[in-house]
């Protein structure tokens, strides 16, 4: 009797363990997380990091609360926010990934131009399994991937004339990311590309230390990159830019895994919201923009800048074989 009764109290002692360090982890932990983001905050990444704050903080019963600082106030550029989040001075990061092939080499396969048929084909592949292992990869770098969002078609602008075609655009000195296939690919298209930190750009342009730029709709228009006189833009749509949501990899892991759960659920569900608010919103900046005065060119010979970025798929075929390009190109 006393071994039975003895057996019963082990249990019961043990049920009670489980339950203090178990389900009851998720309402011990608290947390104020700092997520960054190099856009101002109407831009549709701070949209989508407003969203994802609140359902944190209401999925977690205001456990976790998470403040926003656009802008680039955490930091110049995207990359040197991405080192914060590594270092853990910054918690959470909304970027693009163009500058991330330094912290994850794999990520560059999205960068080749003229990849992406379509925004149905970049989800079909975002969401899927070539997107899960891409953001897998970044925990090497001390860095979890939560989700893929959007930037969106990368579009080129200028200070001096209209850009119908590729001829139109050779010559002209133009900010890039800290991307080795967008150099390359540009280079190749008989342009000047210059690396820069995007803090710089504005007044790179205003100073007309460049002649244009190239990214999507949304942060031209959030960035009035008119008043920096460009004058021109351009629908090339030359390379589709996906947006990451990372968190440090250490703070991640030290969650409880219900909250771990809850955050990378909750970074699915804010992509499809994020997405859509950003190509819903594209044309009414377009007409916004020419309401400032910008040229908006929509009859771009795309296939001519097409055939000049071409070589690129060949220069970096050591890293990034054939097959793995074609992986992405036939996905449904």
């Amino acid at each position: 009797m006393r071994t039975k009764m003895a057996k019963i109290l082990l249990w019961s002692l043990a049920a009670l363990v489980a339950c203090t360090f178990g389900g009851t982890a998720s309402a011990q932990y608290k947390a104020t997380m700092k997520l960054a983001s190099a856009t101002p905050m109407d831009h549709p990444y701070n949209v989508g990091a407003k969203k994802f704050a609140d359902l944190i903080k209401e999925r977690t019963q205001g456990r976790i609360e998470i403040k926003i600082y656009p802008a680039g106030q955490l930091g110049k550029g995207e990359r040197e926010m991405t080192e914060g989040v590594q270092q853990g001075a910054i918690d959470l990061l909304v970027t693009s990934t163009g500058p991330m092939g330094g912290f994850s080499p794999s990520i560059n396969i999205l960068d080749f131009p003229f990849l992406f048929r379509d925004y149905q084909h970049v989800d079909s592949v975002l969401d899927g399994p070539i997107g899960r292992r891409l953001l897998d990869d970044f925990e090497k770098a001390n860095l979890k991937g939560l989700a893929f969002w959007e930037n969106g078609f990368r579009h080129l602008t200028n200070s001096k004339k209209p850009v119908r075609n590729v001829e139109d655009a050779r010559g002209l000195k133009i900010r890039t990311m800290e991307n080795k296939v967008h150099l390359a690919a540009w280079k190749a298209a008989g342009l000047n590309p210059t690396p820069m930190a995007w803090g710089e750009v504005f007044t790179a342009l205003q100073q007309r230390v460049i002649d244009g730029q190239e990214n999507p709709v949304a942060v031209i228009h959030s960035t009035k990159l008119w008043e920096a006189g460009q004058k021109y833009f351009s629908f090339t749509a030359h390379v589709y830019s996906p947006a990451l949501l990372l968190i440090n990899k250490k703070l991640f892991e030290a969650m409880p895994k219900e909250d771990q759960e809850i955050f990378l659920k909750t970074a699915l569900e804010v992509a499809q919201f994020q997405r859509k608010i950003n190509r819903d919103a594209e044309e009414e900046k377009l007409k916004e923009m020419e309401t400032k005065g910008v040229t908006v060119v929509r009859d771009v010979d795309r296939d001519s800048f097409k055939r000049a970025m071409s070589p690129v798929y060949d220069e970096f075929s050591s890293q990034f074989p054939r097959s793995q390009i074609e992986e992405i190109m036939n996905a449904k």
